[in-house]
């Protein structure tokens, strides 16, 4: 019996020496390769389930930026991966992100008599936070109706430095806002405030707010989203990656659904022109 095994053996061994030689490769090249292809296979499940993980948080967050998340878990691992592989990986179990199309109604007022503003962000080079803030109104629905959130997002880290959500249109939301975020500015620092030409941000209680603690006031000129385009890409990202475009069964749901979405985009989700860090650690570098 231990011959017939040997001659098995031996057998197996000329025949992996056949497909070498055949191959043109050495035997100890055709094990490493066929050990790499173990391997390979292990790590793609692997990687499917990190990001099957880095999805329970962040269901909607890109390709690439579930990458850099899950990239110190590869290391630790000692699994690497190229992004066209990755990406391949995606695509092959259903794992890629479709951009979803939303219409918005509109939360902007701008025909009013109240005073109005120049521009003041327009041709300015913006390097370290608390430059300059961008302000923005975004709603979102329940079925116990509409709710209204209003956001300043720093436009150099991408930081949501203040934010409130409730049910009116007014401007105590964009107060609310503002006061978060003047609360959490450190002193000797006066951001240039830039916002559209809304009734929200051009009343007085909002405008002396900002007067008073020597903030430069700045409001887009043209009716385009271009000039303030950071504060609108903000909304998007909430809207499309963290699911604030959906109808909430609850007010209650839809403040918690608010409130996490934001904690998660300013210390989870990775800026690319940021260069993949994320706005919470930008903005606190600076500081």
């Amino acid at each position: 019996m231990c011959k017939s095994i040997n001659r098995s053996l031996q057998n197996k061994d000329i025949t992996i020496k056949g497909l070498c030689l055949k191959l043109k490769m050495s035997r100890q090249n055709y094990y490493a390769h066929h050990k790499a292809r173990q391997k390979k296979s292990v790590n793609k499940s692997f990687i499917i389930e990190l990001v099957k993980d880095e999805r329970k948080v962040q269901s909607r967050l890109g390709g690439r930026k579930v990458l850099h998340n899950i990239k110190t878990k590869l290391e630790k691992n000692k699994a690497s991966i190229g992004r066209d592989c990755f990406f391949d990986i995606l695509r092959e179990n259903n794992m890629l992100i479709s951009r979803k199309k939303s219409l918005y109604p509109k939360t902007t007022n701008s025909r009013h008599v109240l005073p109005v503003f120049h521009n003041e962000v327009k041709n300015i080079d913006i390097k370290t936070p608390n430059t300059a803030w961008c302000s923005d109104i975004t709603y979102i629905r329940t079925d116990e109706g509409f709710m209204y959130a209003a956001i300043i997002t720093d436009m150099c880290s991408r930081k949501i430095v203040g934010a409130h959500i409730g049910d009116s249109l007014e401007s105590f939301g964009c107060v609310c806002a503002l006061e978060k975020a003047l609360s959490d500015l450190p002193s000797g620092k006066f951001p240039i405030h830039h916002s559209d030409r809304g009734t929200q941000y051009c009343c007085h209680e909002y405008v002396n707010r900002l007067k008073k603690r020597d903030l430069t006031i700045s409001m887009t000129e043209e009716n385009h989203c271009y000039e303030n385009a950071i504060a609108e890409r903000v909304n998007g990202i909430l809207k499309q990656e963290y699911e604030l475009d959906n109808t909430f069964r609850t007010k209650e749901h839809a403040v918690y659904a608010f409130y996490q979405a934001i904690n998660l985009y300013n210390t989870r989700r990775p800026h690319m022109s940021l260069n993949y860090q994320y706005p919470s650690e930008v903005h606190k570098k600076a500081a």
